[in-house]
């Protein structure tokens, strides 16, 4: 038994590196502030990827009904759409407010990086005085979470909710399932810090870099979504 719920922690957090999760996650993150928000983001990810996993796998476990054979299908096409959406906004923020990237500093000694735009100026980006006011807003993000909850209901549900029924009874599957969602948070946080890395390099001094690296993220995440939006339309209506 022990064995099992170990695997399903590996699986877990082998998981979270899948193609159509590296490119949500990489455009969630894409314009956000610092390591620890980047890190969040991923952790919140994986919160909505196990909730829907729980949700699913009680549906199985404790009712008489099960799911309709073409529910994954139906989530994994919402996944697709979810990942053109995000990359889309990405690429058209990006076209939208000029966006760039500042490190600055606060009273406390706490440095950070400030994403903003300039697109109200008329001034040469040289000459702003670059005295402007931003928010803080908390690190939860429904959006972030709500991504998590349609991949969860997506791909890996049918096999994860497959072992969990087989385990010798409901109390082991949903602690299966548990623990394959530790793994896949734990997985999507160490994703978002190494994605972190190189946008936060290229934010500091080399803006055009930055740019360049999240209108790959974008094209990625749409690239990514198109694929699996086209496969699972065509399973489903031809």
């Amino acid at each position: 038994m022990t064995s099992i719920l170990l695997l399903g922690f590996v699986v877990g957090l082998q998981h979270a590196f899948e193609a159509d999760h590296l490119a949500a996650v990489s455009a969630l993150v894409s314009r956000k502030r610092g390591l620890r928000e980047m890190t969040l983001r991923g952790a919140i990810w994986g919160v909505g990827h196990t909730l829907a996993l729980l949700v699913i796998s009680g549906l199985v476990l404790f009712s008489p009904w099960g799911l309709p054979t073409a529910f994954e299908t139906y989530a994994e096409l919402a996944v697709g759409l979810l990942l053109i959406a995000l990359g889309s906004q990405v690429l058209y923020r990006l076209w939208r407010d000029r966006v760039h990237i500042h490190a600055h500093g606060h009273d406390d000694g706490r440095v950070h990086l400030h994403a903003h735009s300039h697109r109200d100026e008329v001034v040469p980006h040289k000459e702003s005085d670059h005295d402007h006011a931003h928010p803080h807003p908390g690190s939860w993000s429904w959006k972030t979470l709500i991504v998590g909850l349609t991949h969860g209901a997506a791909g890996s549900a049918a096999l994860t909710v497959f072992v969990a029924a087989t385990l010798e009874s409901r109390a082991a599957g949903i602690v299966y399932v548990l623990i394959f969602g530790l793994g896949s948070i734990l997985g999507m946080m160490l994703l978002s810090a190494v994605i972190s890395l190189p946008l936060a390099a290229t934010a500091r001094r080399l803006t055009w870099a930055n740019r360049a690296l999240q209108t790959a993220v974008g094209l990625i995440s749409i690239g990514v979504g198109l694929s699996m939006a086209l496969h699972k339309g065509i399973a489903l209506f031809s």
